[in-house]
């Protein structure tokens, strides 16, 4: 059998997942594959080393982090064929919870060789791909600062210090090739999975085999209002609330004022921008 290639980040969690990334390559190496760890100077350089990698085709292609490791591991192995396996050991796990890879890191190591392969879509917006939620808007100003905070609530706290400043935005939205509408909303969230923001259900109904993206449009709301509809978030129930939209789409356009969009949790850059599903791009190591 070939290799397994492990892309590791020794700063998730802020540093504290090197102890558990240890115990996890020791399960790795225990299968008696032969085991290559890629953790480069800079997010760049292990992208670049992992491309490398994928080029000598391995068995499986690990990405132990959070969320972030994830999206860095997707831009090396979408298109290839060449499997992703997923050991959740960041801050925000979403990816991985949303296509049920145990939060157990050695459970997770266990699929890398004893998983099943699932082919499921990926999304690309611009040259980059992404596996779960692009958000634009409210959403992605709370990425800005929560990127520069640490713990595990640092989402809500930004949520609510960019409450204090945000206005609604207007949008223009184009959905396959329907006229585009234009809509104020606080925010436009574009899912091939569920969740974002450690455990916030934005897309509740996203399926990452469907070869379409959930779009989920939260109109322009008072503060107040938002503010009661928050929580609701975490169970996936806000869109049930008037104010919200739903549609499906394999396209995707965006385009707003002054906005800057992430993808996975990692900036993809200002609108305007177009979104496109990428029907099983992903082969991803699940459970049996």
């Amino acid at each position: 059998m070939s290799g397994i290639t492990v892309l590791a980040n020794p700063a998730a969690r802020g540093g504290r997942g090197m102890a558990r990334l240890e115990s996890v390559l020791a399960r790795l190496r225990a299968s008696g594959r032969d085991l290559a760890v890629i953790s480069g100077a800079s997010p760049g350089d292990t992208l670049e080393q992992a491309r490398a990698a994928v080029r000598g085709r391995p068995s499986v292609v690990v990405a132990c982090g959070g969320d972030g490791m994830v999206h860095l591991a997707v831009q090396a192995v979408a298109g290839t064929g060449v499997p992703l396996a997923i050991v959740p050991l960041g801050t925000g796990n979403d990816i991985a919870a949303d296509l049920g890879i145990p939060r157990d890191p050695l459970r997770a190591a266990d699929l890398v060789t004893g998983g099943v392969p699932r082919v499921i879509d990926a999304a690309t917006v611009g040259d980059r791909w992404f596996a779960g939620v692009l958000a634009c808007g409210f959403d992605s100003r709370v990425n800005e600062r929560a990127n520069a905070m640490t713990g595990p609530a640092k989402y809500v706290t930004a949520v609510l210090r960019e409450l204090r400043e945000f206005e609604p935005i207007p949008f223009r939205i184009t959905l396959d090739h329907h006229p585009a509408a234009e809509v104020t909303a606080m925010l436009v969230a574009v899912g091939n999975t569920r969740s974002y923001g450690n455990g916030m259900k934005v897309c509740p109904t996203a399926r990452p085999d469907d070869g379409l993206l959930d779009v989920v449009i939260l109109k322009a709301l008072p503060k107040a209002a938002f503010l009661r509809a928050f929580p609701k978030v975490f169970l996936g129930t806000h869109t049930k609330h008037p104010a919200v939209e739903v549609h499906r789409a394999a396209s995707v356009t965006l385009e707003a004022p002054g906005v800057i969009a992430y993808a996975d949790g990692e900036r993809a850059g200002p609108t305007p921008l177009t979104c496109t599903a990428r029907a099983g791009a992903l082969t991803v190591m699940t459970r049996p």
